[in-house]
């Protein structure tokens, strides 16, 4: 069983930079593919950033493509979502999620697929 815990949230401006992580419990994440999402208010959950399990290839929704990157850290069990150049539209709770698949980043976009979620963390951009 795998704990995914997010930390790294808050209120910031517009403009500004945010460094999202989530950690790991149980397990190595090495081994996982490893997803963050996010959930705004009144909108459906969407795909933000994952990474592979293998090779390390990442892949990006095209509204934070340039903006945000993704990144493990195995030895410490941590993938980070580094968020530059926030916007207003950036607001929601952001969810990191394990995949026991081994599979290029491109196939990681489907919610669904995943086998393990953390709590999710708010955040906040105001303009």
């Amino acid at each position: 069983q795998v704990q995914l815990i997010e930390s790294g949230g808050g209120l910031v401006q517009a403009g500004a930079s945010l460094r999202l992580s989530c950690s790991a419990s149980g397990s190595t994440l090495s081994t996982y593919a490893m997803g963050w999402f996010r959930h705004a208010p009144g909108k459906e959950r969407e795909f933000v950033a994952a990474i592979s399990a293998k090779s390390g290839s990442t892949d990006y929704a095209e509204s934070v493509k340039g903006r945000f990157t993704i990144s493990r850290e195995n030895a410490k069990r941590t993938v980070s979502l580094q968020m530059n150049s926030l916007k207003p539209d950036d607001t929601a709770v952001y969810y990191c999620a394990a995949d026991r698949r081994f599979v290029p980043a491109s196939y990681l976009r489907d919610s669904r697929e995943y086998d393990y979620w953390g709590q999710g963390t708010q955040v906040t951009v105001s303009s």
